[in-house]
């Protein structure tokens, strides 16, 4: 049995409209879609937010009574699945911004240093930026280094050892 085709997303009216059918749930910005299972015989379950590309969960699917057929979705389920999706899209935002801003302590010139890197994760023009900042948060220092400069408490201490000199 083919899958339940999605209905365009990018269409803002659509967005507003709650679908709630057996295989295919829209509401408060999240589709939830039954699919085949690629991997096996059975079934799995897709969220997507509106006007995302990618679903932000995929997962199995539990099959219905007559063994052969998907479970429909209901409330309970879609609002399980929506908090789901939501907390693996949270995740993923706070892993990608853990890469993006790093920061160390170190002790130089007899006061603690607070070092910090802020990439700028661009396509076409990455950079970063390389930040001292004193305790009471008054910037000593700030210089553009490459996006793969690795900050840890090494590297900032030889770069306040050097005088805040760009390191190469």
């Amino acid at each position: 049995m083919a899958p339940h085709t999605l209905p365009t997303l990018s269409d803002p009216t659509d967005a507003d409209d709650a679908v709630h059918e057996p295989r295919l749930w829209r509401e408060r910005g999240w589709t939830a879609r039954v699919i085949k299972n690629e991997d096996d015989e059975g079934w799995a379950v897709e969220m997507l937010k509106d006007g995302e590309a990618e679903p932000a969960l995929v997962g199995p699917w539990t099959m219905g009574r007559d063994k052969k057929n998907p479970k429909p979705l209901d409330a309970a389920a879609f609002n399980t699945l929506v908090k789901t999706a939501a907390e693996v899209l949270r995740r993923h935002e706070q892993q990608l911004q853990a890469q993006l801003h790093q920061s160390v302590l170190v002790d130089g010139d007899g006061a603690r240093i607070t070092v910090t890197l802020d990439i700028v994760a661009d396509d076409d023009d990455p950079s970063a930026l390389l930040t001292a900042s004193n305790g009471d948060g008054d910037t000593l220092a700030q210089v553009s280094v490459s996006p793969g400069f690795r900050l840890n408490a090494s590297s900032a201490s030889r770069w306040i050892a050097n005088g805040f000199r760009r390191p190469d």
